[in-house]
């Protein structure tokens, strides 16, 4: 039977599955993308399973490999440019619907993500990995394999650069009903 300290694959996915994709969706911004880096990491993991040394948890270790393939997806895909699929404009319905609050929320979670995406791997991973998924500095610094000094700095240093990006890239208020609010700033209110 398979335990933390002899894990197989199925174990690994039912024990860690959930959290990793989570992590993954938050990484990659989009969750078809997400789908595809958890699988690869999946791959990667039970290739590498035999090899699992326990000088850190199976998470940690599970997560240095997520955040690895994923860093290894967005290198690969600079290096063969980014390709835009084009809608055709006559199956658009000429009205939309209102949706309401579920459409701004999404509006300013793309906007608040485009922002997230725009900065460097190493500062998005440790922000996300952190901030986002509740993981120790310490857990951070093995995931990234970095120092705990590194992981903490880029920890700092993501926020600041995030709160940066979002300050020159968004306009944020507060709606009639006081629920915050945001708009991209159009390239001439950034400049």
């Amino acid at each position: 039977m398979a335990t933390e300290s002899h894990p197989d694959i199925a174990y690994v996915v039912q024990r860690l599955g959930a959290p990793l994709r989570g992590y993954l969706v938050n990484y990659c911004g989009d969750m078809d993308l997400a789908e595809d880096v958890l699988q690869e990491t999946l791959i990667r993991v039970e290739r590498n399973l035999a090899g699992f040394r326990r000088e850190s948890s199976l998470k940690t270790w599970v997560f240095r490999i997520a955040t690895n393939t994923a860093i290894d997806h967005f290198r690969s895909q600079r290096s063969r440019g980014t390709v835009v699929p084009i809608t055709d404009a006559e199956q658009l319905p000429d009205e939309v619907p209102d949706l309401g609050e579920p459409l701004v929320i999404s509006e300013m979670n793309a906007c608040i993500r485009e922002q997230i995406d725009s900065l460097p791997a190493d500062y998005r991973a440790a922000l996300i990995l952190h901030d986002l998924e509740g993981l120790t500095a310490a857990e951070v610094a093995t995931i990234c394999e970095i120092s705990l000094a590194t992981a903490k700095i880029r920890i700092h240093r993501g926020r600041q650069r995030l709160r940066k990006v979002l300050t020159a890239g968004c306009d944020f208020y507060h709606d009639g009903d006081l629920n915050l609010r945001c708009d991209r700033k159009s390239r001439s209110d950034g400049d």
